[in-house]
């Protein structure tokens, strides 16, 4: 029949087809194999030019800056302090870090960066960015090493830690108290206020968390991690052009992933300050869905109905007067930093000016100004008005 005809023409055309496709591809491929192994056109070669691009531009940004670089250590040096990277202190999307001790006894810490496919801004950024700075308050970058695909940075040690593994713990407070958590909550803002205001050139850090908020031996805070650092010029403390979004989910300003909210500035690490400050206060990750009532999820919105409503932080056991005093001051300035609109936010130099009022010289924010950061991946449009 007609249809049975038509039928074995279409098979005898898909199958021709076919045929022809596995021959083009087989083909392409022993072409390009007798290629590379001639050696006129290694693929290898390739891919060590594009990494040897990569690393000599990083180089020459480096050069640029001349006495401002940090030194520069050979990898078999750093393998030699490390004791041939005996003993891991961390491991993140960054990559590794590991413990060591200079020669003359100094300890620090060894981070070995993942080889990415990018120009290197992170390791510059991180390079440059910390060796402009000088300050109690900002971790000591002591050095790098760029040696064939190694990226890596040595930084003074931190026996503490990050201020992230206090403050999610199960009795936090018992361990850092109070008093040290405001003490961590002002060198933190210090810090970053040398970064918006004393540096030569302003400096928005983009990704404070408190992964990246070290502690020395005696608890005294340093800002780390200047991957996504952006430098301002002196005189302005705003951005008018960023290439991509930066920072992690839960600590990014509005403005940054969605310039309708406000123009890019410092008041950005203000917002994620805040965020921190927060997550100091309540011992928590500001969103967590795993509580008995609705209205504990988003912590900030806690916070912010018990500070209206009944003018306390209760049902925190917060022990003497001092320390409800405490609670409530952090709290209180961290829904100011959490303002949707940037201009609303206060500078990080007017946070200080809070730190040194009482909690009844402080008012409450109006709550509608509080961005939640409940999102649905799934749902860009849904995304933007929940903010």
């Amino acid at each position: 029949s007609s249809r049975a005809s038509k039928h074995s023409k279409l098979r005898t055309i898909v199958a021709v087809s076919t045929v022809g496709i596995i021959v083009l591809v087989t083909t392409c491929f022993i072409i390009a194999l007798k290629i590379h192994r001639s050696g006129r056109f290694p693929l290898q070669s390739l891919v060590r030019k594009d990494y040897n691009s990569r690393r000599d531009k990083i180089k020459e940004m480096l050069g640029n800056y001349g006495s401002l670089a940090p030194k520069r250590y050979t990898f078999s040096h750093l393998k030699k302090i490390t004791k041939s990277f005996s003993e891991k202190l961390g491991e993140g999307s960054y990559g590794m870090v590991y413990k060591g001790a200079l020669l003359n006894g100094h300890h620090v810490a060894v981070k070995f960066l993942r080889d990415t496919t990018g120009n290197g801004e992170e390791f510059v950024n991180e390079v440059i960015s910390i060796r402009r700075t000088s300050h109690v308050n900002i971790v000591t970058l002591l050095g790098f090493c760029l040696e064939g695909s190694k990226r890596v940075l040595v930084y003074d040690y931190m026996p503490n830690g990050s201020l992230e593994k206090f403050i999610y713990a199960e009795n936090s407070k018992e361990t850092l108290e109070w008093d040290k958590l405001y003490e961590i909550a002002v060198g933190i803002a210090r810090g970053l206020e040398y970064l918006h205001r004393g540096c030569n050139t302003r400096t928005i850090h983009f990704d404070i968390k408190p992964q990246n908020i070290l502690l020395d031996q005696d608890f005294v805070p340093k800002i780390a991690d200047f991957g996504l650092a952006k430098l301002c010029n002196p005189k302005e403390s705003y951005l008018l052009l960023m290439d991509g979004m930066r920072g992690t989910i839960g600590f990014i300003a509005p403005e940054v992933f969605s310039r309708r909210f406000g123009i890019v500035s410092t008041k950005s690490d203000v917002y994620s300050f805040g965020m921190v400050l927060l997550e100091m206060v309540g011992g928590r990750k500001n969103l967590r869905e795993s509580v008995e009532r609705e209205s504990e999820v988003y912590f900030p919105d806690w916070v912010h109905s018990h500070l209206t409503q009944l003018g306390s932080l209760q049902p925190f056991d917060l022990g003497p007067a001092e320390h409800e005093e405490i609670a409530k001051k952090m709290a209180t300035i961290g829904l100011w930093c959490v303002q949707i609109s940037p201009a609303s936010r206060p500078t990080i130099s007017k946070v200080l000016e809070m730190f040194e009022r009482n909690i009844d010289q402080l008012e409450i924010p109006p709550k509608q100004f509080i961005y939640s950061p409940i999102q649905d991946d799934s749902d860009d449009e849904r995304n933007e008005s929940r903010v």
